[in-house]
């Protein structure tokens, strides 16, 4: 469904006399967009949707933010722009009247080991200011004083009690980032401490034997020979050695000492200065400038909480200015929730003169704060980690500080918004997103949400399919327009007319048979209370829970770890009690994190059919007379790759202060081969002059399975029979037919065997990820997906339910931490958490099926589901 007539002559009107109303993208043709023409509203709620790999990211992200940015930054000094990260132009023809554009993505940084809610979220500076300017400061001699305005307006203070000058902090003084830092940690809470027990991990090994592991990791083979000079034995056990010798090896001072070497040159003799096991672990971790020599360092080493700060990051002077008898770590370790109660307090218990002062920053920390609630947020504390932190939360928090940046005139694009958001939690989405209408600026969002895509103000629709099969325009339009377009592939389910069940939920035994089922106890940790769970075995089991209820502790940090300590024998953490795995004994982690690192991880070589691939030709008449065996033909390290672009099948070039450009590679044409390797061709009746190794990875999944279908078997011209090569090949193309027939089945037919797999979405990667667990039986696993509808289509979410109904039909077990209303809908079991998150949280709230959870009045989720299932 496009524009009206009068519509488009409307908007046309408005953009003549000056005013832009739309955004017009003409010639779109970034990844699989089909040359589309579309106008965009500015100054709107616009929603994009579309089945997985239907081009709604190469439109809003590959399109609109991308041009959005770059003409920005084109804006910009040559030299400020060498200093930047850039993106090359967009494949388009025009985009008109495009503002300035910003992107929130689906998977924000992490941030370094210094970053925390508070400080991405920026809560941390208001409220160190509030400690600098309205607490309590002591006197050189530990005496506090009253809240001053004095403090505000620079005036010299001296103790009431004792005259000493007091020196109030600013607030840089009070930050861990800076002079506020504890000085043993350096801020960061942590010390990392040498381990002594892995610097000699093996006692009955002589220090001539390699006994001091330090010593023989870097390379210090001369030590044992400096340490003899101190009087240490080194060809006799070291559990035999006097403490005094295990302590000059330990602790032994950095001295040089005159040795004798003997090599195949002669004797030699030589200064050398003696560096013992632990300075040796120092000296190694300074010198650590990158992943691979930390990795190295790290074995040697323990992290614990720092014992001056208490993991709090501060200094003891940081620590000490108080409010109300609260210090800042105190405050920065209480939940947003909590703070924001508390700074309400906070007034009426200051001079008056200070009270406008107290005002005005206790406005700004509530009016930062009310967006985090709003987004669900309120359970996390200042001081938590951003690492520990998920991606829907780092996202959200992005989203609330774009809003109180209070920028007008720019698009926003953002990715998934709705990402680890509970249904609660919606409507305080949407009013983010409005609160950025509010302020001049337009809206863009990728996202599969009904919910949310019911609230944009436009809507397009990309497809029908994915890939080749889609980057299409399907319909445009309001949400109501879009419900009556007899082409869109969503409107069923904006409007409820689509089944929400569509699978069989199997009836789960009672707890109390414990052959069936799971039993796991724990004691309490972090925020959720002490724990007894049952999961039924051989069903699909949801653990449902606003943001923080504890679903991840539970699942990820409990269950997983415990059963796979039982599988192996180990000790159970130390916060599980008991484990019943009822005869489970291998969980699979099934995440959406991406396969592979770099375009030399494909889809054929992550599922092995690269493998078979290169068997198949290398069987063939023309590969045996060429000499090429099975080594050949790989792209990574083979003779016929491309000595161009090495295998990768792209190029980058070197521009100078413009940013590098990746292209096709011009030898190869991007299919990463050399020339030779079209000669090498396998028979097929749908294509008469046969197929190359290029040629077949260039092939979607769909594609391949069709032609894989219909190869002839080749026969033996003389024998007059299947030779031995021949079964061989016959077999292993059987083998490829199986594999494609499987990633088909996983919906993933649309998906070219050589696309490279870090590209993939968190979805896709899922799917893939299952792909080799199908078709066995799966009785003694346990398969556990966190979040796995993440950026999926409703239809994909059948798919995916479809794959794990087929999981269950192989003897496993299947458990998802999830948000989803549609997947929650499907399980057999669903285990609900809450009520609230974070100290609100951390209970088993309501057990049983997703009917029971329904009618249960103390389930937040059960309201919603409730809801859902109406719509049946």
């Amino acid at each position: 469904m496009t524009l009206s007539t009068t519509q488009a002559r409307e908007r046309l009107g408005a953009a003549v006399k000056g005013i832009p109303q739309v955004i017009e993208v003409r010639g779109a043709r970034v990844h699989n967009l089909a040359n589309i023409d579309v106008s965009i509203p500015l100054n709107q709620l616009v929603g994009i949707a579309g089945v997985s790999g239907s081009g709604k990211s190469s439109l809003a992200l590959g399109v609109l933010y991308t041009e959005g940015s770059r003409r920005y930054l084109d804006a910009l000094s040559t030299y400020t722009r060498r200093r930047m990260t850039q993106s090359e132009r967009a494949q388009v023809d025009s985009v008109r009247f495009l503002p300035p554009a910003l992107a929130l993505r689906q998977r924000p940084s992490i941030g370094g080991v210094r970053s925390t809610f508070g400080t991405s979220t920026e809560l941390l500076n208001v409220l160190r200011l509030m400690f600098s300017r309205l607490a309590s400061h002591r006197c050189l001699n530990g005496h506090y004083q009253q809240p001053s305005i004095a403090v505000a307006a620079e005036v010299p203070m001296r103790c009431e009690v004792c005259g000493a000058p007091i020196d109030p902090p600013g607030a840089e003084a009070l930050a861990f980032n800076s002079a506020g830092a504890c000085p043993r940690c350096q801020g960061i809470g942590i010390v990392r401490e040498i381990n002594d027990d892995t610097l000699v991990p093996d006692d009955s090994l002589t220090i001539d034997e390699g006994a001091v592991v330090p010593w023989r990791t870097f390379g210090f083979n001369v030590q044992p020979d400096i340490v003899r000079e101190f009087g240490v034995r080194t060809d006799v056990p070291w559990r035999e050695l006097s403490e005094h010798e295990k302590d000059i090896v330990f602790n032994g001072p950095e001295e040089k000492k005159h040795i004798t070497l003997t090599s195949v040159k002669g004797v030699h003799k030589l200064d050398f200065t003696f560096r013992n096991a632990r300075l040796t672990v120092i000296k190694e971790l300074e010198r650590a400038g990158d992943e691979r020599r930390l990795a190295k360092v790290e074995k040697f080493l323990v992290e614990r909480t720092c014992p001056d700060c208490g993991g709090t990051r501060l200094s003891e002077a940081a620590r000490a200015p108080r409010i109300n008898g609260d210090n800042l770590a105190e405050v920065a370790s209480w939940a947003l929730r909590d703070i924001l109660a508390w700074s309400k307090t906070i007034v009426p218990t200051l001079p008056v003169e200070m009270r406008p002062m107290a005002h005005e920053l206790i406005d700004t920390l509530q009016g930062m704060g009310a967006r985090l609630m709003e987004l669900g947020l309120g359970y996390l504390a200042l001081e938590r980690s951003s690492a520990s932190l998920s991606t829907g939360e780092r996202q959200r928090a992005q989203l609330a500080r774009a809003v109180r940046n209070e920028t007008t005139g720019v698009l926003y694009v953002l990715d998934e918004p709705s990402t680890g958001l509970h249904p609660a939690n919606v409507e305080g989405l949407i009013g983010v997103m409005r609160d950025l209408l509010a302020a001049g600026n337009s809206v863009v969002f990728v996202d599969h949400d009904v919910r949310v895509l019911r609230a944009a103000d436009y809507f397009i629709e990309m497809g029908p399919g994915a890939g080749s099969r889609g980057g299409h325009v399907l319909a445009q339009g309001a949400p109501q327009e879009i419900e009556r377009s007899p082409d869109s592939r969503i409107a069923g389910f904006l409007s409820g007319r689509e089944p929400v069940l569509v699978r069989h939920r199997l009836p789960c035994l009672q707890p109390a048979e414990p052959a069936h089922w799971l039993h796991l106890s724990t004691i309490s940790i972090h925020t959720v209370h002490a724990l007894d769970v049952a999961i039924p075995r051989g069903c699909m089991t949801a653990v449902t829970g606003v943001s923080g209820s504890g679903k991840t502790t539970m699942v990820l940090e409990s269950l997983i770890p415990a059963l796979q300590a039982a599988a192996d024998g180990r000790a159970l953490p130390a916060h599980v009690l008991k484990i019943d795995t009822s005869g489970v004994n291998r969980v699979r982690l099934v995440d959406s994190t991406p396969i592979g690192i770099n375009v030399r991880s494909t889809l054929a070589t992550y599922t092995g059919i690269m493998d078979m691939l290169r068997k198949t030709f290398a069987a063939t008449d023309a590969a045996k007379s060429a000499g090429l065996k099975v080594s050949a033909f790989s792209y990574n390290t083979g003779s016929l790759r491309c000595p161009q672009c090495d295998g990768t099948g792209q190029v980058s070039l070197d521009v100078q202060f413009l940013p590098d450009v990746t292209i096709t590679c011009p030898v190869c044409n991007g299919n990463r081969y050399k020339p030779q390797a079209d000669g090498i061709r396998v028979a097929t009746p749908a294509r008469l002059e046969g197929l190359s190794l290029p040629q077949v990875l260039g092939l979607e999944v769909d594609e391949a399975l069709d032609v894989f279908a219909s190869i002839e078997k080749p026969r033996d011209a003389h024998a007059g029979h299947n030779s031995k090569p021949s079964m061989i090949a016959n077999a292993m193309r059987s083998r490829i037919y199986g594999a494609l027939q499987t990633l088909s089945g996983l919906g993933l037919g649309y998906l070219k065997l050589g696309e490279d797999t870090p590209s993939l979405s968190g979805g896709e990667a899922q799917r893939l990820k299952l792909s080799n667990e199908l078709g066995k039986r799966q009785n003694t696993a346990l398969f556990v997906l966190d979040e796995p509808t993440t950026g999926l289509h409703p239809l994909d979410v059948r798919t995916l339910i479809g794959v794990l109904q087929r999981l269950i039909e192989g003897g496993a077990t299947v458990v998802f931490i999830e948000h989803d209303l549609d997947m929650i809908a499907n399980a057999d079991y669903v285990i609900d958490m809450g009520p609230g998150g974070g100290q609100e949280g951390g209970r088993i709230i309501a057990v049983g099926t997703p009917d029971e959870i329904a009618r249960n009045p103390s389930s937040v989720t059960g309201r919603y589901l409730a809801e859902h299932l109406n719509q049946v």
